[in-house]
């Protein structure tokens, strides 16, 4: 039996997972939306890549601007597809920014701006697609997690951890006040991939120099051989695109078969196992609390 096809839209689809993810979903013969900026701008060459990968397959995918740090920039993006394909049947949720860098020496307003867009771009996001989700009476979120969420996660990327923190929780608490609704929840957990992915390379770095300089002594040698340090621990064979890999899979599922969460870690820093004892915790107070209604069908293993 043929797969169905479903319209996904994928934000931050520029480069990185989400330009894997989109190309994923577009080769298993879905609409794909990819989300991004500067469309006619920086990011015209990805957007003509784009292109020609769907041309060559015969699918349907195009690049719509959306700046998911304005909330009209999403709006008019998600009208262009209803406009197009009269439902929004999927969103991926992937755009997401990384820093490096003590902690201390960043500012609050630094912080904030990790924050909007990690965690308040999903909810711009949700504010637009979901009361169309709701009045289909079905649809699929997906959230790209970390698995520095519950893993072992190194330190001087504190405000990008405590952002995936925060977008974690969000989305548990959307997966209960959704189901009911027919739209289900996945967060697909990544690793830290050294490569494929541009969070690295394009990594921010805190404002207050003066501070920067204080960890220079104690810890300079540590801070600047950890990204290194992560490359050395990450096994070969594998790469970024397992996790759009792991997406397309979960995408395919029926409903009511996909699960709460998802781990792809190739080097395997415990995220998955403290998760899978959080998940039968979280599942087990549900039942006690006389909402177990609200689980999804494989909220914990």
């Amino acid at each position: 039996m043929t797969p169905p096809r479903h319209v996904v839209v994928v934000t931050g689809a520029s480069s990185g997972f989400g330009d894997l993810t989109a190309r994923a979903l577009v080769e298993a013969g879905h609409s794909v939306y990819a989300g991004m900026r500067a469309v006619s701008g920086r990011n015209a060459s990805a957007v003509a890549a784009l292109d020609e990968f769907a041309r060559e397959r015969g699918v349907r995918a195009a690049a719509v601007e959306m700046d998911v740090q304005d909330q009209d920039s999403i709006d008019g993006a998600i009208d262009l597809v209803m406009a197009e394909q009269g439902r929004v049947d999927m969103v991926v949720h992937n755009a997401g920014h990384m820093v490096l860098g003590p902690a201390e020496a960043f500012t609050a307003a630094q912080l904030a701006d990790v924050y909007d867009v990690n965690v308040l771009s999903t909810q711009r996001v949700n504010r637009t697609v979901v009361p169309i989700m709701r009045s289909q009476g079905r649809g699929l979120l997906v959230w790209v997690g970390s698995s520095s969420t519950r893993g072992g996660h190194p330190p001087f990327l504190a405000p990008y951890f405590a952002a995936k923190a925060a977008m974690d929780a969000l989305a548990e608490s959307y997966a209960a006040e959704l189901i009911k609704f027919g739209i289900e929840t996945t967060l697909v957990i990544p690793g830290a991939f050294p490569s494929g992915t541009n969070h690295f390379t394009h990594a921010g770095t805190p404002a207050d120099t003066e501070r920067i300089a204080a960890y220079d002594e104690p810890y300079g040698r540590l801070r600047d051989t950890m990204t290194q340090a992560l490359g050395d621990i990450f096994p070969p064979g594998h790469g970024a695109d397992e996790v759009a890999d792991e997406i397309a899979r979960v995408v395919a599922l029926r409903h009511g078969e996909r699960p709460l969460r998802t781990h792809v870690d190739p080097s395997r820093d415990g995220s998955e196992v403290v998760s899978a004892v959080y998940d039968r915790i979280r599942a087990e107070f549900f039942r006690r609390v006389g909402i177990a209604e609200l689980l999804t069908p494989h909220a914990s293993l």
